[in-house]
């Protein structure tokens, strides 16, 4: 039995992130998981939220994802996600920009498209602003 995993966070843009890791948080639909080393195998999606890497060294790295997938080996986990940040290369000003942009475009009642356009805007900035909130409240 081995005491880490392999974790590797790839955006659509460049790999991120790859290290070893105790233990891995992740936002997947059914809620947030925990996966330690030689965890039984798993394909999940995972939503707009913040992922977390406990390392050998006890000292935690996070990162935001916009969504996407989770894929799960006893040894290795890999996340793939359209966009993929470090948590603190996280802008609380654009994201809060962004959503009070979605929620204007929601509150004019426009079309469909546009609505539903909004809807996912405003999960992606609320989710952002959670993980800058989870980010701050562990170094405090």
């Amino acid at each position: 039995m081995t005491s880490t995993i392999r974790v590797e966070i790839v955006s659509a843009e460049r790999e991120l992130w790859s290290g070893e890791g105790q233990m891995v948080f992740a936002p997947a639909l059914m809620g947030e998981v925990g996966i330690a080393p030689n965890h039984s195998q798993m394909l999940s999606p995972i939503k707009a939220g913040d992922v977390r890497v406990l390392k050998e060294d006890g000292d935690e790295e996070a990162f935001y994802v916009s969504g996407g997938l989770m894929e799960v080996q006893p040894n290795l986990v890999t996340i793939l996600s359209d966009t993929a940040l470090r948590a603190e290369d996280l802008d609380e000003a654009r994201a809060l920009e962004a959503q009070q942009r979605a929620e204007r475009v929601m509150a004019d009642n426009t079309s469909e498209m546009e609505l539903a356009k909004a809807r996912a805007e405003l999960a992606q900035a609320a989710a952002q602003l959670r993980a800058i909130q989870k980010l701050r409240s562990k170094r405090g």
